[in-house]
């Protein structure tokens, strides 16, 4: 009990340390953040004043749910780079070599470093699971309108799912505008064989899981035996609504985490195999929340040591490590995506190899 009490308590170097650690950090988002909001205003101006964009939706619905968004999304990196900042700072200072001459290991001096990651850590994630996608549906509402409506996905065709234990559905063409799906068809088995079959010119839907099949045929099959019906208009309910199987790229980014899990569960029982990306947003989530350690640890431990080139050295390091985690992070995205990669092991590939990165510097850190 003494010992995790020890552990609990914070010392003058812990809150030093801890306020240096979240001081930079939150410095840093606000200068970077501020950069990034001068240029996209520089490159969408002349958008927002062609399609007239009010200055109340510019602020509220674009830029307030901009600066959430992209400091979230790069975070970890933030992390990484505010950590190299103050400790080399420090160890320019001989503030490092002070701490570590007084008997305080390296391994020690490390507590106040994770605990400052754990509560940006905590942050990130109540923030990007559950608060952000819902500012993310207003910002990409208001991009889709203002900036470039191209972004927004109206139609997809050769759509096939599954709807029921015994029921396949198809789509030859799908409109989002008007609602309406044309060559479609729906498939009955009774265990392995073909029961039932529907064909339509086109279908339409309504609300709450109706819809509206038009110019229809109904092939029932009982042994050798085929009755044929014929109709112009029928009305059902089919457990399906369009959001479904028209799927954009940002969608995933409008779902908190419960919603994504969800909605992954949903798609693999229908046979539905547009999901990665929605697979990969959810692993993301959770692993960067353990990237928040591992780039602190690789940041203390190359920037803890003072070296001849000082902070241009350190800081160089720094970005060329972070630039080569965001290499990672698109590569493996892209095989997850395109190249039959899992969505988990691609959302955990960068943490994998830079914790061995960090283990190398860690052992290679002053004592």
């Amino acid at each position: 009990m003494k010992i995790k009490n020890d552990f609990l308590r914070l010392k003058r170097l812990d809150r030093y340390i801890i306020k240096k650690f979240l001081g930079t950090y939150v410095f840093m988002i606000a200068l970077i953040i501020s950069i990034a909001v001068v240029f996209d205003i520089n490159e969408k101006i002349d958008k927002f004043i062609t399609n007239n964009a009010s200055l109340k939706a510019i602020v509220f619905d674009y830029y307030l749910n901009f600066i959430p968004y992209y400091t979230n999304l790069f975070s970890p990196l933030f992390v990484f780079l505010a950590v190299i900042f103050f400790t080399s700072k420090m160890a320019n200072n001989s503030e490092i070599i002070a701490i570590l001459s007084n008997g305080v290991g390296f391994k020690r001096m490390m507590k106040p470093y994770m605990i400052s990651a754990l509560v940006i850590a905590i942050f990130a994630f109540v923030f990007g699971s559950y608060i952000i996608p819902p500012a993310n549906a207003t910002r990409i509402n208001f991009e889709q309108i203002y900036v470039d409506s191209r972004k927004k996905v109206t139609s997809d065709h050769d759509i096939q799912f599954r709807i029921g234990p015994q029921t396949i559905v198809y789509f030859g063409n799908f409109d989002m505008t008007s609602k309406t799906g044309y060559y479609f068809s729906m498939d009955h088995f009774d265990s392995l064989r073909l029961s039932a079959r529907l064909t339509a010119q086109s279908i339409r839907y309504d609300s709450a899981y109706h819809w509206t099949i038009n110019n229809y045929q109904i092939r029932r099959f009982e042994g050798l035996q085929e009755t044929i019906t014929k109709g112009t208009s029928i009305d059902t309910v089919l457990q399906i609504v369009p959001n479904d199987f028209i799927i954009a790229k940002t969608d995933q980014q409008m779902m908190t985490s419960p919603q994504l899990r969800k909605y992954v569960k949903s798609q693999k029982e229908r046979g539905l195999g547009n999901i990665q990306a929605f697979q990969i947003e959810y692993h993301s989530r959770i692993a960067s929340v353990f990237s928040a350690f591992i780039l602190t640890l690789i940041g203390a431990a190359i920037s803890a040591r003072k070296v001849k080139g000082g902070m241009g050295l350190n800081i160089g390091i720094g970005l060329a490590l972070s630039m080569a985690y965001i290499l990672f992070m698109t590569v493996s995205s892209t095989f997850a995506v395109k190249g039959g990669m899992s969505p988990f092991i691609a959302a955990w590939i960068p943490n994998i190899i830079f914790s061995g990165i960090a283990l190398f510097f860690y052992k290679r850190a002053p004592n």
